[in-house]
């Protein structure tokens, strides 16, 4: 069996969206830093992704975003009129240095995912999960929808259907709008009720499935949801190719949500769903706590390689979490000690709620 790849770029070491803004915290850089100090991602597993060209990007964006968004980075201002067409310029999606470069190269980590997974295998970018961009339009901290031009490449590379798993705290309504009647494509999301973009209601119908959760979703309940839900419906579905959004931001620490997880309830949906298609490529997504980020999605690496995680990391790797900040969120004054020296958290477990079984029980 091929070795998992890791797609990363040093693009997003050092770039930010603002000093206030949620994605000022380092993320990508905190995962590739990581998994090197605990001796889990050696030269040869390591790919540097490529940054999209714009005619690339043209098969889900239009041309006049991808050059408004371009001239927005030369520029580094836009008209009125551009950010009231495009969202670009908003507090949620600002003008900042990198804003072209830096999500074209999320893209870009996304479509030659698709490529190298034209044989089978497994690959992990952490860098994606985008899912709110839209074709004319950026959206939730998203320029470009690099989930959507992950399942196109799929697609173009021999997968004629791929299941999309989505446990970010947030609907990706991006990539409703472009598979949501596509009976080729699996889509499952699982998001907090009532959470912007505040889309994705209660449902199933044919290939597209949503499941709003109650605040303070717990490990048991996510544990009900995949056991009920995911999996049956995505071995039903027997795809050739599977991509899950592993959006952090459902963790307890997040400061943006308000669900209650802990990361391994993350890491045995990944888990359950690796062997189920030949092909997977697992994303990041929201999050936005850089402890909390940093130690799940490197353990979702440690899970798609195999790797038992420790109860320690290694003296390298408490260095990595113990230089991190988190300046402006109270969240960042006194972290607890186990955030600098273990990937693990205390199972969040719980009674399963009747709102949650009733939920469960209209799909």
């Amino acid at each position: 069996m091929k070795r998992p790849l890791f797609i990363g770029s040093e693009i997003y070491r050092g770039s930010s969206y603002g000093s206030w803004h949620p994605l000022r915290v380092p993320r990508v850089s905190t995962v590739i830093d990581l998994s090197r100090a605990m001796g889990w991602l050696p030269n040869e597993v390591y790919v540097p992704s490529p940054r999209a060209k714009p005619n690339a990007l043209t098969i889900w964006h239009t041309q006049a975003y991808l050059s408004a968004l371009h001239a927005a980075e030369t520029a580094q201002h836009v008209s009125d009129d551009v950010r009231t067409r495009h969202g670009l310029g908003t507090s949620n999606n600002p003008v900042f240095p990198e804003m072209y470069r830096r999500p074209a190269t999320a893209a870009g980590g996304s479509l030659l995912a698709g490529e190298l997974l034209r044989d089978g295998g497994i690959v992990y970018h952490p860098a994606g999960g985008t899912h709110h961009a839209m074709p004319d339009r950026a959206g939730g901290f998203c320029y470009l929808n690099d989930p959507v031009l992950a399942i196109l490449a799929l697609q173009r590379n021999g997968a004629a259907r791929v299941a999309y798993v989505d446990i970010d705290a947030h609907h990706p309504d991006g990539v409703e709008v472009a598979f949501g009647d596509d009976p080729d494509v699996l889509m499952i999301s699982v998001h907090e009720d009532g959470l912007w973009p505040r889309t994705g209601a209660l449902g199933a119908m044919d290939t597209l499935v949503n499941i709003p959760v109650p605040r303070h979703l717990n490990d048991d309940e996510m544990a009900l949801i995949r056991d009920q839900v995911i999996l049956p419906r995505v071995e039903a579905f027997r795809p050739d190719a599977i991509v899950i959004q592993c959006g952090a931001d459902g963790v307890e620490e997040d400061p943006q949500a308000h669900l209650s997880l802990s990361n391994t309830a993350h890491w045995a949906i990944v888990r359950a769903l690796m062997n189920l298609a030949p092909r997977l490529l697992v994303l990041g997504g929201g999050g936005y706590n850089p402890w909390s980020v940093g130690r799940l999605w490197t353990g979702v690496w440690a899970t798609l390689n195999r790797y038992d995680i420790p109860d320690r990391v290694t003296p390298d790797g408490e260095d990595v979490l113990r230089g991190l900040r988190f300046d402006g969120n109270r969240r960042g004054k006194n972290p607890p000690e186990h955030w600098f020296t273990s990937l693990q958290d205390t199972p969040r477990n719980g009674p399963i709620r009747e709102e949650v079984r009733h939920r469960l029980a209209q799909l």
